[in-house]
């Protein structure tokens, strides 16, 4: 939950990454604890193109680099390409001996596409898609989705059982 980010109804994803910078206290406390901000639009430059990380995190318990793309509206194939990139570089420009390889974060503002994103990801455990809110939901929102988390998970109880 990104509500201490006060955003307006209508925002880039540059003011999100702005909104995230000024409040990065904040920010490290809510993705959790051990995180060292390292970056902002991290240039990399491949085949003379340029591309651009938004955040680049130091993890310190996980001794690894963390990449967290902001995206507006739903999860798309294509994001997981430009990360898969991203973390291949870091990985091979960025790294270091002692370190484990790099991780990635999406942020969507939208959930969806769960099909697309279960076999975009299947297998692949280091990228992390995660829904995120500026403000808080409706009530029955967060019951509706709770009881579809509950359901999830007592499936692949049962499918392990």
């Amino acid at each position: 939950l990104l509500d201490f980010l006060d955003l307006k109804d209508a925002y880039s994803e540059k003011d999100l990454e702005t909104a995230i910078l000024a409040e990065l206290q904040s920010f490290i406390s809510e993705i959790g604890s051990d995180f060292a901000f390292l970056s902002r639009q991290k240039r990399i430059q491949i085949d003379s193109e340029d591309y651009y990380i938004d955040l680049l995190f130091y993890h310190r318990g996980l001794n690894r680099l963390v990449v967290i793309e902001l995206k507006l509206g739903k999860f798309k194939p294509q994001y997981k390409s430009q990360m898969e990139l991203y973390l291949k570089w870091l990985e091979k420009y960025e790294m270091r001996k002692n370190e484990n390889p790099p991780i990635g974060l999406l942020l969507c503002t939208e959930n969806g596409n769960d099909k697309i994103i279960e076999l975009m990801l299947e297998g692949n455990h280091r990228i992390k898609i995660a829904h995120y809110f500026t403000k808080l939901p409706e009530l029955k929102a967060i019951e509706s989705k709770l009881k579809k988390a509950i359901k999830a998970a007592q499936k692949r109880l049962q499918h392990f059982s």
